[in-house]
């Protein structure tokens, strides 16, 4: 643990870091393969929503009910003539769910469920969704999604400014995309649960993407004025400066949430557990890969693209041109950038160098006096 504080401090001054940016063409095309992977995913096998959405009946038999989930997945289908979705809870009861049926026939599924399982059809609890019901959660999920987005656009170009909010934005989207291509591959049930996790994780991969841009924001005060740093210099340094404060956050937070997934969902199978865990694991883990590898190096090829930027990018390259041309001597300017090192921000020795008086100048010398 005190390598890794070492680490950080280290990687917060500036000694040591890796160049980010500088390789952001690997992470865009590492990126655009796992949204065209999801997007792919989410075309062919698409979502597996929810009654909440779709409308539907869910049935959940007693405790200990000895029918495996295979046999009770048929009986639920032969009863309805809907596709059904059974799953085995933590104390042995089932989860039955069958979609699109007309609420008005679900009684009858119930009393042919009851016989076909050999339980009393009062012991069999019954949950019903109308098709309008779930239409409307439907809208209000997407309506939820589009006003969070739009918040986040605003507040970005109010407190830091436009290229940012458009970064985030895109980081946003990208971490989105991931999430639900991840559930239409593993065909994980998309309940209101599921968008709750969503709008969580967004939250996360904001809170990461915020950091990075505030340490980018407060070291890029008056960057014009020096001929040291590009704008792609200062990003890469903002990353490296919160590399491990990131990774702590993130894994922290990916622990519990771990033990909700494969522990609550895989072990004890409870059904809601799996519907959110997944989009905060995934979630949380794509977000914080889009604030280091998408976001801030986006913004600094939006901010490199404007005039002064160029013009410095221009004279940094010039500079450590002349530089290497004179054999690595790197002439600095009086005025040096705020959160550069001490000992890399040494002016170079112009004109005569006055030495100072020596009080032994006559140390092992004759005393000077004649024989």
């Amino acid at each position: 643990m005190s390598k890794l504080g070492t680490l950080g401090a280290r990687l917060h001054r500036g000694e040591i870091g890796y160049d980010f940016v500088k390789n952001r063409k690997i992470w865009y095309s590492v990126s655009i393969l796992i949204t065209i992977l999801a997007i792919a995913g989410l075309a062919v096998r698409g979502l597996n929503m929810g009654i909440e959405f779709q409308g539907g009946a869910v049935f959940n038999t007693p405790k200990n009910t000895s029918v495996s989930v295979s046999q009770a997945e048929e009986y639920a289908e032969e009863a309805s003539g809907h596709d059904a979705i059974v799953q085995k809870l933590g104390d042995g009861s089932l989860r039955i769910q069958v979609a699109g049926i007309d609420t008005g026939a679900a009684n009858e599924i119930k009393n042919t469920l009851a016989g076909d399982l050999k339980i009393d059809s009062e012991q069999i609890n019954a949950e019903l969704v109308g098709p309008s019901w779930g239409e409307q959660i439907a809208n209000k999920a997407w309506q939820g999604l589009g006003i969070f987005l739009v918040l986040v656009v605003i507040y970005l170009a109010i407190a830091f400014e436009w290229r940012m909010a458009v970064a985030a934005f895109v980081a946003l989207i990208h971490d989105i995309t991931i999430t639900v291509g991840i559930y239409a591959l593993v065909g994980f049930e998309v309940t209101p649960g599921t968008v709750i996790g969503l709008l969580t994780i967004l939250g996360y991969s904001l809170y990461d993407t915020v950091v990075v841009f505030d340490s980018l924001k407060e070291q890029t005060k008056d960057l014009t004025k020096q001929t040291r740093w590009t704008y792609s210099d200062v990003a890469n340094r903002s990353i490296n400066s919160t590399l491990v404060r990131s990774i702590n956050t993130t894994v922290v937070a990916l622990l519990p949430v771990a033990g909700l997934l494969f522990i609550g969902g895989g072990v004890l199978g409870a059904g809601m557990l799996n519907d959110i865990s997944l989009s905060l694991f995934v979630g949380l883990a794509a977000g914080a890969y889009s604030s280091i590898f998408i976001a801030t190096p986006l913004v600094a090829d939006l901010k490199e693209l404007e005039p002064a930027m160029k013009a410095l990018k221009k004279r940094v390259l010039a500079k450590r041109a002349q530089s290497a041309a004179q054999g690595g001597t790197e002439v600095h300017d009086e005025e040096t950038y705020a959160d550069e090192p001490e000992d890399d921000a040494a002016p170079a020795v112009v004109g005569p160098r006055n030495q100072p008086a020596s009080r032994s100048r006559s140390r092992g010398r004759p005393s000077g006096k004649r024989r």
